[in-house]
């Protein structure tokens, strides 16, 4: 039996919602290192992971401007959000034995490195996982485009998005009992359905680059690993 993992460089994109827990808002301790003790279970097979997180626990820009805060002024607080859980990660990773490196595309010299493509890399390559914070450091862009660019960027072979659902859905599993879950979905049918995968400016990028897309039941501790050796859960987003 064949024990290599199936992906050997992957993107895992977090949402900020998925480190509450139970909790209306901020980050669960339990939740937290329930993530970090499935990253080291693939860290520990070989795996090169990098990471990009989302804010929503904290602060996000566009229901900050439904609240009158700017748009361009919300996006960079749910920038400086996102900074704030990839922190939180790195220490509960480093508290498991897992080497992290932190970088953000806005400079903070004192808090982390900035994002430099090669340096990236080469954390990668020495087996660090590199979280990648404050999104693209543009408004506008949201996390998961931010998850696709640096995907691109670090040639990883797919993009794996931890959810709290199986997969992905003709319409919200949640509300519709009837609600039918597709195995395998092309990035077409995600933007001309519009299945809210990811936004259309992530879901366009990884199609243009043939990025395969992963999207799983991440509350149940082992499934990364299962999707990292290949096993058929969750729902993969491919071309046509």
């Amino acid at each position: 039996m064949d024990t290599s993992p199936f992906y050997k460089k992957i993107l895992l994109k977090l949402s900020g919602e998925a480190l509450m827990g139970e909790q209306e808002f901020g980050i669960s301790a339990d939740m937290i290192m329930m993530y970090s003790r499935q990253i080291k279970e693939i860290v520990d097979l070989g795996v090169e992971v990098s990471i990009v997180i989302g804010g929503g626990n904290i602060f996000r820009g566009l229901s900050g401007a439904d609240q009158g805060v700017d748009r361009v002024t919300g996006d960079h607080m749910g920038m400086l959000a996102t900074v704030i859980n990839s922190l939180a990660l790195q220490n509960s990773l480093e508290k498991l034995g897992v080497q992290t490196r932190v970088q953000t595309a806005i400079e903070m010299p004192k808090i982390a490195e900035p994002f430099i493509k090669r340096k990236a890399q080469r954390h990668l390559e020495k087996g660090r996982v590199v979280i990648f914070g404050a999104g693209t450091g543009n408004p506008y862009f949201t996390t998961d485009t931010a998850a696709a660019l640096r995907a691109i960027e670090m040639n990883v072979d797919v993009v794996i998005k931890a959810t709290k659902v199986d997969g992905i859905y003709d319409k919200d599993p949640v509300k519709y009992k009837d609600a039918v879950k597709y195995e395998k979905v092309s990035y077409n049918e995600v933007l001309t359905k519009d299945l809210k995968v990811m936004d259309a400016t992530a879901i366009s990028l990884c199609r243009e680059n043939r990025l395969p897309i992963i999207v799983f039941d991440s509350l149940k501790e082992g499934n990364l690993k299962k999707v990292i050796m290949g096993e058929n859960i969750g729902t993969i987003v491919v071309a046509d």
